[in-house]
């Protein structure tokens, strides 16, 4: 399990370089070619398109996954280890619905989606939604382990005011920038 969760997010991280690149190059040739040839692939915008949606939700579950999003801890860090733990339980709980609510929705649209296709290229526009369902089904099971762990009081847990985990360096990174410290 240590070596398939880094094998993972490499494949993750490789994958929005491709999706990010495949959106450089088409976008690019496609301003080339209308400015300087008056002409333009058809495909293009649709596939970059495509290719946004997935890195946005591709790059979403890794920055929950290395506790990179947006949050405020200054409450939760001036509670007692007790409050701040009922806290976390209580917010894993809130996060847990609204991503059950972003999955079930993700889901109507894939099944609307298998029958609906994009106007040029025609592919299902389930691929599009699909994005949605790994992204909610990921960052769930992300938080619900974060959840148990919390609830069983594993030094692994991620609650949020406590200090952060000297291990991680994507937090030590995100700590380093906030304080000003050049890494």
């Amino acid at each position: 399990m240590k070596r398939l969760i880094p094998a993972a997010e490499r494949l993750v991280e490789s994958l929005m370089g491709l999706a990010l690149g495949i959106m450089v190059v088409l976008v690019f040739g496609n301003v080339v070619l209308r400015y300087g040839f008056d002409s333009g692939i058809a495909w293009a915008e649709e596939i970059s398109r495509l290719m946004f949606v997935w890195l946005i939700f591709l790059g979403a579950i890794l920055a929950l996954r290395h506790h990179a999003h947006l949050g405020v801890e200054l409450v939760q860090a001036k509670l007692s280890p007790p409050l701040r733990r009922a806290c976390a339980v209580i917010s894993h709980l809130l996060m847990l619905y609204g991503l059950w609510l972003f999955f079930d929705g993700s889901w109507t649209q894939t099944k609307i989606g298998m029958t609906t296709y994009s106007t040029v290229l025609g592919y299902p526009t389930a691929l599009m939604a699909g994005s949605g369902l790994l992204c909610a089904g990921s960052m769930m099971l992300i938080v619900g382990v974060n959840l148990w762990r919390i609830l069983r009081k594993d030094p692994r847990a991620m609650v949020p005011g406590d200090a952060p985990d000297p291990g991680d360096e994507w937090q030590a990174a995100v700590v380093a920038e906030g304080q000003g410290v050049a890494k």
